[in-house]
């Protein structure tokens, strides 16, 4: 998700869907209820197919033996596969130009990407990191990671209270 850079700093770059104004990139890896598990931060000049490799890398939290990675057609080239098949994921990508439908012409299996985007939207609620303010990189991903660590202690807190008070 391309986010502004009103103080510039490294890992900047022209972003392409708001006039070339500088930009950051946060790649995100989320597993299936939307809780982040990796984040990298990138110019948004960069392909996001680019940052596959990057991203897998990051993970936190040891993965289970028979993983599976659901990416959008935005990763369906030779480079987001072979980073897929190199950290031992089996990569759900639909292809370009494909649509699953059924005999009623309807979609079968709808995109989720609504996991990921809601996820960027909870991280966005943080007011520091919407507007990149930090010069380093360095210093706005470790604000990125406190964030994915306190929406995981937020998730803790609700699922260990009883029924009855949710």
């Amino acid at each position: 998700m391309p986010g502004k850079a009103r103080c510039g700093g490294d890992e900047v770059g022209p972003n392409p869907t708001d006039r070339g104004k500088p930009g950051v990139k946060k790649s995100l890896l989320v597993e299936a209820q939307g809780g982040p598990l990796a984040l990298v931060v990138a110019p948004a000049n960069v392909n996001d197919a680019q940052l596959l490799e990057a991203t897998l890398e990051a993970i936190v939290v040891a993965r289970p033996c028979a993983a599976h990675l659901c990416l959008d057609k935005g990763y369906d080239n030779p480079t987001g596969r072979a980073a897929a098949l190199a950290h031992g994921y089996e990569a759900h990508i639909r292809q370009i130009g494909e649509e699953k439908l059924d005999a009623q012409q309807q979609k079968r299996y709808p995109a989720r990407r609504y996991v990921v985007e809601r996820t960027l939207a909870w991280l966005s609620k943080c007011r520091g990191l919407l507007i990149r303010y930090e010069k380093k990189a360095e210093n706005y991903l470790g604000l990125l990671q406190w964030a994915c660590a306190l929406l995981w202690y937020r998730r803790l807190i609700k699922l260990s209270e009883p029924p009855y008070l949710r």
